[in-house]
Formats: structure tokens, C-alpha cells, sequence
């Protein structure tokens, strides 16, 4: 990927908390042209930071001011320095070897490049229960935002950081942040494509919430958001 390193400063956020494990089938594989990678810690009680510096020397780890991945995510792009952000998971089931993918249409006239977990292919170690509820997740984006999307909470994605300033993304923290991204950005006028990406789920640990508050918050978020947005 020689020819993305004379291209705009690049910033990786990755959000974690307690992903000790599953750094190391992360952090190593960053391209090396990636400028700035930040690490948003939400008061992990692992070794998470420690396990991250020794992965990553050239790694910003910042310690989350609040709660939730709504309030993570921004804090990690109020402190990224590049003029495109990436954001991808800590819990193994991303692959940095991927990103290339998304600079590329953002290079080309794109705005926000947004990850898909079921475009190019099928997810891997997710229960069918989950995988029917970003079905409905999704569907119900779609029929209220006149979409044709594959996936609605992919941590997955790419923008240019001006692309911020266009569109208010703060009213809400926790899980349902995808979707409210996408709510807000299909307000204006974003020039959007969905990329797909290979998703082998969370290799260790357990995930953070619930699926069904989860999904009952998503669909909640796509509701009011069409309606009183």
C-alpha cells in the first residue's frame, strides 16, 4: 500500500475496555502507513493500556472521560489529529489489514466509507439470535431512510474529520452509536458507500451488552431519528 503513504494523515480509534486478550490479534497487524493510532480505555480493569503500549509503542492511549462508546468514540476524534479517521474493534473481530479498503473510496470523492459484515461475506461465531436482530435492525433502517444498506452496526468505518463538522452525531451514547451515525448522515448530503469486510466475531471475552437492549435501542434510535430527528 506504498501509494496511500503520500495521502492525507490517517487516525485509527480503537474503543476498549477490558480487551487485554485480544489485542495482540489487533494491534500488530496496523498497516504501517497508518499516522496515529489512539486507544480510548473505558476504565478497563485489565492490563488493557499496559498490554497495548507493549503491542504498540507509538500508541496514544487516552483515558475515557464518561461512560458508554458514543461518549469514547468522540472523545477519540475530538484527540485525532488526522484528516481521516478509521474506527474499528477491539475485540478481535476487525481486521487493520482491511482499512486499505475504506481509504480508498474516500480518496476517490467519498465522504464516509461504512462497514459491512454481510456484503462481501458472512460473520463468523455470531449466534443466529444476533445476526436476526441486525437483519431487523437494518430492514427497519432501510424501509424509514429509503435505503438499500446490508448492515446498520458495524464498527467498521471510515470519513474524512470535516465530514464532522456537517453533521451532529452527540445526542446519545452507548451501543446504538452506528445507527444513530447513519440516521444523521443520511440527513445530509453524505456521499456514502457501504464496504464489506470479514467479521470472525470476539475471539475471547464476552460482549458488553445485552443483545436484546441493545438491539431495543437501535431500533429506538432509527425511530426517533426519522420522525423527531
Amino acid at each position: 500500500m506504498s501509494e496511500i503513504l503520500d495521502k492525507p494523515k490517517l487516525t485509527l480509534v480503537i474503543c476498549a475496555i477490558n480487551e487485554e486478550a485480544n489485542l495482540c490479534y489487533v494491534l500488530p497487524k496496523i498497516p504501517q502507513w497508518v499516522d496515529e493510532t489512539l486507544l480510548v480505555d473505558g476504565h478497563s480493569t485489565d492490563n488493557t493500556a499496559e498490554v497495548a503500549r507493549k503491542l504498540c509503542p507509538d500508541i496514544h492511549i487516552l483515558s475515557q472521560p464518561g461512560k458508554g462508546k458514543g461518549d469514547a468514540l468522540k472523545y477519540g476524534f475530538e484527540q485525532s489529529s488526522g484528516d481521516i479517521i478509521v474506527t474499528l474493534d477491539a475485540d478481535g473481530a476487525t481486521n487493520p489489514e482491511e482499512i486499505h479498503k475504506f481509504i480508498h473510496p474516500l480518496l476517490n470523492g467519498y465522504d464516509f466509507a461504512k462497514g459491512s459484515r454481510f456484503l462481501q461475506s458472512f460473520p463468523h461465531n455470531k449466534p443466529w439470535y444476533r445476526i436476526l436482530g441486525n437483519w431487523i435492525i437494518t430492514i427497519t433502517f432501510d424501509v424509514l431512510f429509503l435505503r438499500k444498506y446490508t448492515d446498520l452496526c458495524s464498527g467498521y468505518n471510515a470519513f474524512w474529520k470535516r465530514t464532522l463538522k456537517r453533521v451532529n452525531l452527540w445526542s446519545a451514547d452507548g451501543f446504538e452509536n452506528e445507527p444513530l451515525f447513519n440516521c444523521r448522515l443520511a440527513k445530509k448530503k453524505i456521499k456514502i458507500i457501504e464496504i464489506g469486510h470479514l467479521d470472525e466475531g470476539r475471539l475471547t471475552g464476552e460482549v458488553k451488552e445485552l443483545s436484546w437492549r441493545q438491539g431495543f435501542k437501535a431500533i429506538k434510535t432509527i425511530v426517533r431519528e426519522r420522525f423527531h430527528g
